[in-house]
């Protein structure tokens, strides 16, 4: 019986952690492995700035690599053991649970009210009171505060930005903080992602200084 190729992974992954396999690999633990996480996500992000379809193919990879890796080691935890098939039932069931209007009877007439039903359900399932709640905060600022307006937003808290943003004349800590924060409000309600925008710029950036770095030289 021919098998497919996720889990063909499943056994290569399992023969790699498994006695005899790989001392690597064996000697890892979910900790040890975040960084490896952060960094494979970064290089398939980057692949789709780019537009490079093959390292886009390899990146993404990768990154289910960091999935099954994860998976393989949750198996093997004492007490609450878990498997990559106990994590596709459990994204599959809440895909179909947050989305009432594909798999219920539930109506909509726009991504605005999916978002918003999705939220709502979330906030339900999660046990969550308040808007913050299950917020990261171990993330980049920029993506913090970007997700912390959208959600004041979708519980309709008036934050008054307007009233708060100054122009500042020292750059302070906090001066500095009100200006970004501004800037973020300012990107996020007109639908600009802060982040990507950014990175965007952060490109143009780049290729200015290799421009001026090949006139110098």
């Amino acid at each position: 019986m021919t098998i497919s190729h996720l889990q063909r992974l499943v056994a290569v992954m399992d023969q790699l952690r498994s006695p005899g396999g790989c001392l690597w690999d064996a000697e890892q633990t979910h900790e040890s492995l975040l960084k490896f996480l952060l960094e494979e996500s970064y290089e398939y992000i980057e692949a789709v700035e780019t537009n490079d379809r093959e390292a886009m193919l390899e990146e993404l990879g990768d990154v289910l690599l960091q999935v099954y890796f994860h998976a393989r080691m949750a198996e093997e935890h004492p007490t609450q053991p878990f498997s990559i098939e106990d994590v596709a039932e459990t994204v599959a069931d809440k895909l179909i649970r947050r989305h009432p209007h594909v798999f219920g009877d539930v109506k909509v007439s726009s991504s605005d009210e999916v978002l918003e039903n999705w939220e709502a359900l979330k906030a339900v399932e999660k046990g969550r009171t308040s808007a913050v709640d299950g917020v990261p905060l171990a993330q980049p600022a920029l993506a913090l505060v970007a997700k912390l307006l959208y959600r004041a937003e979708k519980n309709k808290l008036d934050l008054a930005l307007p009233e708060r943003i100054a122009t500042p004349t020292d750059a302070t800590e906090a001066a500095v903080g009100e200006v970004l924060l501004a800037t973020i409000a300012w990107a996020t309600s007109h639908g600009v992602d802060p982040e990507g925008a950014l990175r965007h710029t952060a490109r143009s950036l780049i290729a200015e200084i290799a421009q001026l770095e090949s006139a110098v030289g």
